[in-house]
Protein backbone atom coordinates (compact mmCIF):
# COMPACT_ATOMS: atom_id res chain seq x y z
CA UNK A 1 0.00 0.00 0.00
CA UNK A 2 1.29 3.46 -0.90
CA UNK A 3 0.75 6.15 1.73
CA UNK A 4 -0.73 9.17 -0.07
CA UNK A 5 0.44 12.46 1.46
CA UNK A 6 -0.79 16.04 1.14
CA UNK A 7 2.04 18.40 2.02
CA UNK A 8 0.95 21.78 3.40
CA UNK A 9 3.52 24.44 4.28
CA UNK A 10 3.58 28.16 3.56
CA UNK A 11 7.25 28.01 2.52
CA UNK A 12 7.85 26.59 -0.94
CA UNK A 13 11.44 25.57 -0.19
CA UNK A 14 10.29 23.60 2.84
CA UNK A 15 7.69 21.79 0.72
CA UNK A 16 10.29 21.05 -1.96
CA UNK A 17 12.75 19.67 0.58
CA UNK A 18 10.20 17.47 2.34
CA UNK A 19 8.77 16.26 -0.98
CA UNK A 20 12.23 15.29 -2.27
CA UNK A 21 12.83 13.20 0.85
CA UNK A 22 9.38 11.59 0.84
CA UNK A 23 9.64 10.73 -2.84
CA UNK A 24 12.71 8.61 -2.04
CA UNK A 25 10.81 6.58 0.56
CA UNK A 26 9.33 3.31 -0.61
CA UNK A 27 5.60 3.21 -0.06
CA UNK A 28 5.10 6.98 0.23
CA UNK A 29 3.91 9.47 -2.35
CA UNK A 30 3.18 13.20 -2.17
CA UNK A 31 -0.07 13.60 -4.10
CA UNK A 32 -0.31 17.40 -3.77
CA UNK A 33 1.18 20.46 -2.12
CA UNK A 34 -0.46 23.55 -0.69
CA UNK A 35 0.91 26.87 0.50
CA UNK A 36 -2.29 28.15 2.11
CA UNK A 37 -4.70 26.78 4.66
CA UNK A 38 -7.87 27.07 2.57
CA UNK A 39 -6.15 25.40 -0.38
CA UNK A 40 -5.12 22.56 1.93
CA UNK A 41 -8.72 22.06 3.06
CA UNK A 42 -9.94 22.01 -0.57
CA UNK A 43 -7.26 19.55 -1.67
CA UNK A 44 -7.92 17.28 1.30
CA UNK A 45 -11.63 17.17 0.42
CA UNK A 46 -10.90 16.47 -3.24
CA UNK A 47 -7.98 14.02 -2.99
CA UNK A 48 -8.71 12.20 0.31
CA UNK A 49 -5.02 11.65 1.19
CA UNK A 50 -4.02 9.21 3.92
CA UNK A 51 -1.81 11.77 5.67
CA UNK A 52 -1.78 15.56 5.70
CA UNK A 53 1.48 17.13 6.84
CA UNK A 54 0.21 20.48 8.16
CA UNK A 55 2.27 23.56 8.95
CA UNK A 56 0.60 25.29 11.90
CA UNK A 57 1.42 28.75 10.47
CA UNK A 58 -0.40 28.63 7.16
CA UNK A 59 -1.51 31.88 5.56
CA UNK A 60 -5.23 32.73 5.23
CA UNK A 61 -6.26 29.88 7.57
CA UNK A 62 -3.99 28.55 10.30
CA UNK A 63 -3.03 24.91 10.49
CA UNK A 64 -5.04 24.28 13.65
CA UNK A 65 -8.25 25.65 12.12
CA UNK A 66 -7.58 23.91 8.80
CA UNK A 67 -7.08 20.62 10.65
CA UNK A 68 -10.43 20.98 12.38
CA UNK A 69 -12.20 21.64 9.06
CA UNK A 70 -10.50 18.73 7.31
CA UNK A 71 -11.29 16.26 10.06
CA UNK A 72 -14.90 17.39 10.39
CA UNK A 73 -15.37 16.41 6.71
CA UNK A 74 -13.04 13.40 6.65
CA UNK A 75 -12.58 11.93 10.14
CA UNK A 76 -10.57 9.04 8.69
CA UNK A 77 -7.82 11.43 7.53
CA UNK A 78 -4.67 11.64 9.59
CA UNK A 79 -3.00 15.00 10.20
CA UNK A 80 0.54 15.52 11.47
CA UNK A 81 1.26 19.06 12.60
CA UNK A 82 4.62 20.63 11.78
CA UNK A 83 6.01 23.64 13.62
CA UNK A 84 9.13 25.66 14.23
CA UNK A 85 8.01 26.14 17.83
CA UNK A 86 8.57 23.60 20.58
CA UNK A 87 6.08 25.31 22.90
CA UNK A 88 3.58 22.66 24.00
CA UNK A 89 0.58 24.95 23.34
CA UNK A 90 0.92 24.29 19.60
CA UNK A 91 0.97 20.52 20.04
CA UNK A 92 -1.99 20.72 22.41
CA UNK A 93 -3.89 22.93 19.95
CA UNK A 94 -3.27 20.55 17.06
CA UNK A 95 -4.35 17.56 19.16
CA UNK A 96 -7.53 19.39 20.23
CA UNK A 97 -8.27 19.94 16.53
CA UNK A 98 -7.89 16.19 15.96
CA UNK A 99 -4.32 15.82 14.73
CA UNK A 100 -2.71 12.42 15.22
CA UNK A 101 0.87 13.68 15.33
CA UNK A 102 3.04 16.70 15.94
CA UNK A 103 6.70 17.30 15.03
CA UNK A 104 9.21 20.08 14.92
CA UNK A 105 10.24 21.08 11.41
CA UNK A 106 13.90 20.64 12.28
CA UNK A 107 13.48 16.95 13.17
CA UNK A 108 15.51 14.38 11.30
CA UNK A 109 13.76 13.02 8.24
CA UNK A 110 13.88 9.54 9.76
CA UNK A 111 11.64 10.83 12.56
CA UNK A 112 9.17 12.33 10.07
CA UNK A 113 9.02 9.01 8.17
CA UNK A 114 8.52 7.16 11.47
CA UNK A 115 5.70 9.57 12.42
CA UNK A 116 3.97 9.01 9.06
CA UNK A 117 4.19 5.24 9.42
CA UNK A 118 2.97 5.41 13.03
CA UNK A 119 0.01 7.69 12.36
CA UNK A 120 -1.17 5.85 9.24
CA UNK A 121 -1.86 2.77 11.42
CA UNK A 122 -4.02 4.80 13.82
CA UNK A 123 -1.41 5.48 16.47
CA UNK A 124 -0.45 8.84 17.97
CA UNK A 125 3.00 10.39 17.49
CA UNK A 126 4.53 13.27 19.46
CA UNK A 127 7.95 14.21 18.19
CA UNK A 128 11.09 14.62 20.21
CA UNK A 129 11.97 18.14 21.28
CA UNK A 130 8.42 19.19 22.15
CA UNK A 131 8.29 21.11 25.41
CA UNK A 132 7.23 19.15 28.50
CA UNK A 133 3.55 19.36 29.26
CA UNK A 134 2.28 18.54 25.80
CA UNK A 135 -0.51 16.04 26.39
CA UNK A 136 -0.96 14.24 23.08
CA UNK A 137 -2.95 11.10 23.75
Amino acid sequence: MTIRILLADNHQRMREAIRALIDRQPGMQVVAEAGKGRTTVELARKLKPDIILMDINMSDLGGIDATGLILSDSPEAKVIGLSNYSDSQYAVGMRAAGASGFLLKDCAFEELARAIRTVVVNQIYLGSGIEEGAEFR
